[in-house]
């Protein structure tokens, strides 16, 4: 470093986190504050000063975090954001850097635990969630076979769980129906809004929204059971702009944030405590355990990865999306019955061509 910076890394951190929340980036403001929080502690407390980022000291750090049984992506989130802010201060010229300071520590995405339910795990999961609600004999909406609905078949699934606490009731029913709306994740579950959901002329109902992480379209058929379940947790306040129950839209978009986080984290605590009484030993289930496990169960069930993708509002397939048109909505719910046939049923059904 050529000049001493006038101001230290950790007031400089601090400024670029007052400034992410001025732009309402809450999500990368956790990130920023709590890496600067851990590489404080790594270092002993005080302030931070850039002198302190070497690379010497970075890999210390790396394997300070490894010993306390931090995930690898966690390592890699951690060093990202001190990276981030890091080049920033280059960028500004607040010091005279390095931008390949960080080039010998971990920054990268490692995939370390399979997130992904079998069918038959996801049955013990969800057991009775749904009620005894079934389908007229010439409804549209039924599955593949033509026999029963998910409600009919989920009523002689084995309830593993038993009686369950009201977090862990609360967790299985959103674990269902997010399972039920492609995959969808939790914070877009949550911060559905009513006028994202209508109803066809010809009686089925579908979700139109768009992913909060990536901004991609997602449109999703909402069959009767995920239908029932939105109901369960309707929001009945004529004054929120949102679906559900869980924000009521008066409260600034930080405090909103900060609800979201306290609801993710009581829904882990629901999964977990469902996890323990179905007798799912060694499996972790989180909020990503819906998504995962659609897309794989998908794939188990040959369904083109390009529709997988659309199903999930992914924009990973980058060089498919520069060719493919967005796929209709009946080849999504098509894809969509197939991965509810194998959880509830028990029946691979194989794509086999539009």
């Amino acid at each position: 470093m050529n000049s001493k910076p006038s101001i230290s890394y950790t007031a400089y951190m601090q400024r670029a986190i007052a400034s992410l929340k001025a732009e309402e980036r809450f999500g990368t403001a956790h990130i920023y504050f709590y890496a600067l929080r851990s590489y404080t502690g790594f270092v002993g407390g005080g302030e931070v000063y850039f002198g302190a980022l070497n690379r010497q000291a970075l890999k210390r750090y790396e394997a300070y975090l490894l010993e306390r049984s931090h995930s690898w992506n966690t390592v890699s989130t951690y060093v990202g954001a001190l990276r981030a802010v890091y080049n920033r201060a280059v960028d500004e010229e607040v010091i005279a850097g390095d931008y390949r300071l960080f080039s010998n520590v971990f920054t990268g995405v490692k995939v370390e635990k399979k997130r992904a339910l079998r069918a038959e795990q996801m049955q013990q999961i969800v057991g009775r969630t749904l009620s005894d609600t079934r389908h007229r004999p010439d409804d549209p909406r039924r599955l593949p076979d033509g026999t029963r609905s998910l409600s009919d078949r989920t009523r002689s699934l084995p309830d593993a769980a038993g009686r369950l606490p009201a977090g862990a009731r609360s967790a299985r029913d959103l674990l269902t129906l997010m399972l039920l709306l492609q995959g969808m994740p939790f914070v877009d579950l949550i911060h559905l809004r009513k006028e994202d959901i209508k109803e066809g002329d010809d009686g089925t109902c579908r979700l139109s929204s768009r992913r909060r992480k990536t901004g991609t379209a997602l449109n999703v058929e909402v069959v009767p059971e995920a239908l029932e379940l939105i109901n369960r947790y309707r929001s009945a306040s004529p004054d929120s702009p949102y679906l559900l129950h869980f924000f009521d839209g008066m409260h600034s978009r930080e405090a909103m944030y900060n609800e979201y986080r306290h609801r993710l984290r009581n829904l882990n605590y629901g999964l977990s405590q469902l996890s323990a009484r179905c007798g799912l030993k060694g499996v972790r289930i989180s909020s990503y355990t819906a998504r995962h496990t659609w897309a794989t169960l998908a794939k188990y069930c040959q369904v083109p990865e390009e529709i997988i993708s659309e199903g999930l509002g992914h924009s990973s397939l980058k060089v498919t999306r520069t060719y493919l048109k967005s796929f209709e909505g009946g080849e999504l719910a098509r894809a969509n019955r197939m991965v509810m046939a194998c959880v509830f049923a028990g029946k691979k059904e194989v794509w086999t061509g539009t």
